[in-house]
This record gives C-alpha cells, structure tokens and sequence, in this order.
C-alpha cells in the first residue's frame, strides 16, 4: 500500500480535524503518500481529491468543523454511483481509505470494502450513537457545549421561577441529554430509551414549587419530541411559566475539547496502522479506555447499549 486518501462524511462533530491531522501526519510518518477528498462520498464521485502534506493541517487541531468538508450524496447510495467513486479512486491510485463520520458514512465504506477498496472507519458523531464504540468524536465537546448553556438558563430560570425545556440533539440516542443533564443538575432528562409521562412530570414540577424551588430545568432529548409543545402543556397544566430552548447546530460547533483531540489522534493513529498492517473493512473506536478495532459488519450490527445506572443515578441526584 503506497497512497491512502481520507474523508469526513454525513454531519460534522468537532475533533473531526483533529482525526484528519492524525491519519495525515501519521501516514506522512510512515511514508505513505496523503490525498484528501473533498465534501465526502459527494466529493469523491466527482473527483475532488487533493495531495496533503503536514503544513495541510498545520493549525488545525483546535478547530472544529471540517477543513475537508462533508455533505451528504444520495448518488452514492447507487450502485452506479458506488462504482464511478471506485473508479476515481483507482484513477488517483488510492489503495487506501479513511471515512470519518457516524453510521451512514460506515455503512458507505461498508459498501466500498465490499467492491475491493480498502477502508477503515473512523466513529465521529456528536450523536455517541455507534453501539460499538465507548465515545464518538465530538460528543464531549458536544456535552460541554450543552452543559455551559444550561448552566446560564438555570440562572434565568431562577430569577423568573420558570420552567425551562432544553431540546439537545443526539437524534435517537439520549446520551448527550443524558450526560448533560446529570452535568448540569437537572431535575428532570428525558430520553427516547425511556420515554415520560407528561402528566406525572406536570406534578412532580408542582410537588417541587409547593417546597419552594424557583426553577425546574428538563432536557429534552430531541428523539422523543419537541421543547416547544412540551413547555406549553406544563404551562397550561401547572399554571407556572415554562420556557423553551432548542440548541440546535450551535452543538455541532466550536474549538474541540481535549479528550475529543486526543480520541481523534489516537483513532487516527491506529486508523493508519491497520492499513499498513493489510487490514481492512475495520473501525476503529474505544472501550474501557483502550483503543479497539472490529470489523465493520460486526460493528454495524451491534445494538446500543443504554447506561440504565447513569440514568439511575441521574434521577437519585435530581
């Protein structure tokens, strides 16, 4: 194997850079020659490939976002589209593939080891959604952004004794809900793995405004339904103010935590060493503090693991 290319795909997640640096220098390490793809399976097809060298991602650890851009193609889930991305991989004498992203970009290199290219995953999603792996890229950072929103609702809360509904994302996995709910103290989390009953939620914020608490912070996580409709029953229900807050994108964004950058560079790492050691169809990811490799089926089609104690002790400490 001479020339490995690499690429994010699907939505982005900060430390996606960091990942990026790490397969580039690494491989630069190891003599291997480096090509970028642009703007993912989309970039790919239409042959937006570039040479990288270290200065190409110098300076980019600390940024989030991705320099090589993502964007999603549903040419590539054609076979003929699947194909004109394998012929611009061997036009541009690529032996090798990085994918960087969450389970749709897996499931596309999934395809692409099917048809003889070499590909290794690497998980990066804020979504922490990916069964096989402890943490995703981006999720921490994802969490921290979430945790330092709350913390400046609760304070407005306070001051109006209002109900506040933060919606994170995560799409059907709770876990930034989760985390940031246990984080940031609040007093009820509501997950798609658990699912609520409205009206006993209704009394319990009563129960707690009868012994004096000024605010009642909920997340929301956004695979069980929207902050907006939520606030409005417990309003109308309980007669306290409630308020909605839909973080959206801004969890997408900003400067990578440090266990994010230092996920990214160790998958990106070990990413680079499979392919030198003729290993493919692979993706990389954590558990247990130890970095893992699985094949790619069996990682696919593993179920998520909800983390009942988590959920348990966020609830006894609320």
């Amino acid at each position: 194997m001479k020339t490995i290319a690499v690429l994010t795909s699907g939505g982005d997640a900060p430390g996606m850079n960091a990942a990026i640096r790490a397969v580039v220098r690494t491989a630069l390490d190891k003599k291997f020659t480096v090509m970028g793809i642009e703007r993912g399976y989309s970039g790919l097809i239409n042959g937006e490939v570039m040479p990288m060298e270290r200065k190409t991602v110098a300076d980019i650890i600390q940024r989030g976002g991705t320099v090589l851009k993502t964007a999603r193609s549903e040419e590539f889930k054609t076979e003929k589209g699947r194909k004109k991305a394998v012929g611009v991989l061997k036009k541009f004498g690529i032996d090798g593939l990085v994918v960087i992203g969450g389970d749709g970009s897996f499931r596309g290199a999934q395809e692409l080891s099917k048809m003889s290219i070499a590909t290794i995953g690497i998980p990066g999603t804020i979504d922490n959604d990916l069964a096989y792996t402890d943490f995703t890229i981006g999720f921490d950072t994802a969490v921290n952004t979430v945790l330092d929103a709350i913390n400046k609702l609760r304070d407005t809360s306070t001051s109006h004794e209002r109900v506040s509904v933060v919606e994170v994302m995560g799409r059907n996995c709770g876990d930034i809900a989760l985390y940031s709910g246990l984080a940031g103290g609040a007093e009820n989390i509501i997950l798609p793995e658990i699912g609520y009953d409205g009206d006993e939620l209704c009394r319990s914020i009563i129960r707690e405004k009868t012994k004096g608490k000024l605010h009642n912070l909920i997340v929301l996580a956004e695979g069980i339904g929207g902050a907006e409709a939520l606030a409005e029953k417990i309003q109308k229900v309980t007669g306290i103010e409630a308020r909605a807050t839909k973080l959206g994108h801004i969890q997408r964004g900003g400067s990578p935590s440090c266990m994010d950058r230092i996920l990214a560079s160790k998958f990106g790492y070990r990413a680079v060493e499979l392919l030198e050691e003729g290993k493919t169809s692979r993706v990389v990811g954590i558990r247990g503090g130890k970095i893992v490799d699985l094949d790619i089926d069996e990682a696919l089609n593993m179920s998520k693991h909800f983390d009942n104690k988590l959920y348990n002790i966020a609830n006894a400490l609320a």
